[in-house]
């Protein structure tokens, strides 16, 4: 028999915070006290999934977002004008 997995350990292997994980089993419907819950290993596969996914739409959305643009240096201010002397 395979050993539970704890939810931390799972958003840990995927480099989400924990509280992400919890908060995706909840949209899944399954009811976890907090990250150091084990569940079972079927809904340790699903979660895997379910944020992989949802890490390539975030990865995906954000690619297509425009680059930055390259900062433009700042204009030359001009010297400053000294008054001409009266003849």
């Amino acid at each position: 028999m395979a050993a539970k997995p704890r939810v931390h350990e799972i958003a840990n292997e995927l480099g989400v915070d924990s509280k992400v994980a919890l908060e995706k089993l909840k949209e899944m419907g399954e009811y976890v006290k907090g990250p150091s819950s084990s569940i079972e290993p079927p809904v340790a596969r699903r979660l895997k999934a379910a944020l992989e996914a949802a890490g390539a739409a975030t990865n995906a959305a954000a690619a297509p977002a425009a680059p930055a643009a390259p900062a433009k240096p700042a204009a030359a201010k001009p010297a400053p004008q000294r008054p001409t002397p009266a003849a």
